[in-house]
């Protein structure tokens, strides 16, 4: 079976699933929304680099949302909660990175999931949330990693990334903060905004893993500034200013830590106060499971080459639009309603389509 595919948004996710569902065999593109009136009209193809696919892309909702479509990769910069509320309502399943992980136990959402599980229902469709950190290394991994070890008392996953290689200065200058003073940087609005998603991926964990945990979750935001100018893409930071960040979230039992999900942004490697660095390991991200045995995976390949590879097309980013439209097949087989990993079976990736060809 073929399922039909719209594609919410160009920016870099949008990009590389586009492309992804270009490859794979079950899926096929039918339409393309964009922010921008100079894509309107382009093909999505095109826009994403995957060449012609015969599919123009347009800004009108209401002709998409009109398309006979089975599911859509909802990626814009922010949510828009009445717009995902229309397309579900339109019958079609949506896959997202934009947060739904596991929002059950999260306080300020309880009234949305409600109307959210309501469409679902009527509609009989399901809506997914997935895609790296948090969406993938916070939660699905460490619960797959989980099952080798006895006893678990403790679930870290940690990101070590160089953020000269994200291609949002807006987000970064102006939303995170940097090259900001430490005073200006702690009214980042990040960990809360971070904090809306993490915490999912922490519950999901807890709950995977048989666990209640505290009430009150703990979040942190350490900075570090520069000791010396460091160039960056939002312009040269100055000593004093903020050059690196952390930002920790943690579900407790009887206040010890049970989960950790930790992101350390970096403009570069040096040049700091606290002295931090990404280590002998480099850019990274980390799972490990405190337990009997312990085991520690350590994630490689999800950073750019350089800042400038980076700039242009960055594995992070992109194997955040994989990772949802890999789910795409069992979220259109799924059950209505917000499903997450604890729901939905264990998909996979797909070969390289010269592959898939010569088993045809």
């Amino acid at each position: 079976m073929t399922y039909r595919v719209i594609q919410w948004a160009t920016g870099g996710v949008g990009r590389a699933a586009i492309q992804g569902v270009a490859d794979h065999p079950e899926l096929e593109l039918v339409g393309c929304w964009v922010h921008s009136e100079a894509k309107v009209g382009q093909d999505a193809g095109e826009i994403a680099g995957a060449g012609k696919l015969g599919v123009a892309a347009t800004n009108d909702a209401d002709a998409l949302l009109a398309l006979v479509a089975d599911c859509v990769v909802y990626s814009p910069v922010m949510e828009n909660p009445k717009e995902l509320l229309r397309i579900l309502d339109s019958g079609k399943n949506v896959v997202t990175p934009l947060g739904w992980f596991y929002p059950f136990q999260v306080k300020w959402a309880a009234d949305r999931i409600a109307e959210v599980e309501r469409i679902c229902r009527e509609r009989a469709v399901t809506l997914h949330g997935t895609g790296i950190h948090p969406g993938g290394i916070t939660e699905r991994l460490p619960i797959v990693l989980s099952a080798l070890s006895r006893a678990v008392t403790h679930v870290r996953a940690e990101e070590w990334s160089d953020i000269r290689t994200y291609g949002a200065p807006q987000v970064v200058g102006e939303m995170m903060l940097f090259g900001k003073t430490p005073e200006e940087a702690a009214a980042s609005p990040m960990l809360r905004l971070l904090g809306g998603n993490f915490l999912q991926s922490i519950d999901m964990v807890a709950a995977a893993l048989g666990v209640t945990l505290d009430p009150e979750k703990r979040s942190q935001h350490e900075v570090a500034v520069a000791t010396a100018p460091i160039d960056s893409p939002i312009g040269p930071i100055q000593p004093g200013h903020v050059a690196a960040q952390r930002f920790t979230w943690q579900g407790t039992i009887e206040g010890e830590p049970f989960v950790t999900a930790r992101t350390n942004w970096y403009m570069g490697d040096a040049d700091f106060d606290p002295a931090w660095s990404f280590g002998p390991e480099g850019e990274r991200f980390e799972v490990e499971i405190t337990g009997d045995p312990s085991v520690k995976s350590t994630i490689h390949g999800l950073h750019p080459e350089s800042i400038e590879a980076g700039l242009k097309r960055n594995p992070g980013i992109v194997t955040t639009g994989i990772h949802c439209v890999s789910a795409i097949p069992a979220v259109c087989r799924a059950e209505p309603g917000i499903r997450t990993y604890l729901d939905l079976p264990a998909y996979a990736g797909q070969a390289a389509p010269h592959l898939l060809a010569e088993r045809s």
